[in-house]
């Protein structure tokens, strides 16, 4: 059954309240940073928090998390805490009017000393429940759940706060997490962090010819269109050709590893090699913010933070963002471990005449671990659900 909203109610995203409170992603990698600068000056610590104080001022709070009569959220951090993370593109024209290109689970354990990455696969065929709005559910992709609630009245705030609750309600009903914290980013603010930071140092691990970018007679990127049907590039100006990704390492500016990071069309694994590719650009921001390049040019820093603080839209469950900040401070020192749902393979299962992908008995038990808070253990007796970087990957 085709997802569909035809509500057209809007629902109120209320901003957070009890005074301005910042952001704990951000405000702890710029903490992280003030830490380096600090062995330099003094000074150095002040221009840190007055960063942080310009970068939290421009993100806007609201409750993205569903709280339904039935829908339990997580109001403390004392214990195992559970992230969800949603990229998001918002296209003129398209039917949904927006859809959840990324749908990422981050899982710190009760100790606090480390971060686990989970990929919820896009096309994972599911059961989407009503809204209250409108939207009368039926059962299709996960990342139509966001379309369904975006769907209808309202300004742009609250029709992504109204989508990313209907996707943390379809999540919930099928895994049982529980979430302490939520944050929503469009591509083109993800795309405004990395420009300002750069560009970033990329490794191509396999040939990907790009569905978006095209360079033209002058090696200028235009854009292209992409038909889903009929898995063709289209619109390609006259003597320009697309943009292919041969494998390698270099420097890539922002909008060629955006373009990287989101193509799935013509990959061996299709999604999840793009879901590796995506926390691959993330590591690398990370590399490039904590770079001397970076953290030594305060110009360029409050850049950084101030795009960032501007694609961002958090809700933290009114659990004051010092608590994340003296919680978390541990995780900072760990690399990140990036798990795989169905082993990093592609089986996908056509359903009138759809082509759906079904989770299976093993990335069930995994996601049931993240809801019983044992996903720690669970890794460590099956260490086959953990992702091995290529060499190209890690370079």
């Amino acid at each position: 059954m085709r997802i569909h909203d035809g509500g057209n109610r809007a629902t109120t995203a209320s901003r957070a309240t009890g005074g301005r409170r910042r952001a704990p992603r951000w405000a702890r990698i710029v903490v992280a940073i003030g830490a380096v600068l600090t062995t330099g000056s003094g000074a150095a610590l002040v221009a840190t928090e007055v960063l942080i104080d310009r970068a939290t001022a421009n993100i806007a709070q609201v409750t993205l998390l569903d709280e339904g009569p039935t829908q339990r959220v997580a109001r403390t951090i004392d214990g195992p805490i559970n992230l969800l993370l949603v990229g998001i593109d918002v296209r003129p024209g398209w039917s949904a009017g927006a859809r959840a290109d990324t749908i990422l689970i981050a899982h710190i354990p009760a100790t606090h000393d480390q971060a686990y990455l989970i990929s919820i696969p896009r096309d994972w065929r599911v059961p989407i429940p009503t809204d209250g709005s409108g939207h009368g559910g039926g059962t299709g992709k996960i990342n139509e759940a966001f379309g369904a609630g975006y769907q209808g009245a309202g300004t742009e705030l609250e029709k992504r706060a109204r989508g990313f609750k209907l996707l943390s309600k379809t999540l919930k009903a099928q895994t049982g997490i529980v979430f302490n914290g939520a944050a929503l980013i469009d591509f083109q603010g993800f795309q405004a962090v990395v420009r300002e930071l750069g560009g970033v140092d990329m490794c191509v691990d396999q040939r990907a010819s790009s569905i978006h970018l095209a360079r033209d007679r002058t090696g200028k990127l235009v854009r292209v269109s992409f038909n889903e049907r009929t898995k063709k590039v289209y619109n390609v100006p006259a003597g320009a050709r697309v943009v292919v990704h041969e494998k390698g390492c270099r420097s890539m500016p922002a909008e060629l590893a955006l373009d990287y990071a989101r193509i799935r069309y013509g990959l061996p694994n299709t999604d999840y090699d793009r879901q590796r590719h995506q926390q691959q650009l993330i590591k690398a921001m990370v590399r490039k913010a904590t770079s001397a390049g970076v953290v030594t040019d305060l110009g360029k820093l409050d850049r950084v933070i101030k795009a960032a603080g501007r694609a961002f839209i958090l809700d933290t469950q009114g659990v004051p963002v010092d608590d994340f900040l003296f919680t978390l401070r541990g995780v900072a020192a760990k690399d990140q471990i990036v798990l795989r749902t169905n082993r990093g393979t592609y089986n996908p299962t056509t359903i009138n005449g759809v082509s759906y992908e079904l989770m299976s008995a093993e990335s069930m038990a995994m996601l049931h671990a993240v809801r019983d808070g044992t996903l720690a253990g669970y890794v460590a007796a099956h260490p086959e659900v953990r992702h091995r970087e290529t060499a190209a990957a890690t370079s």
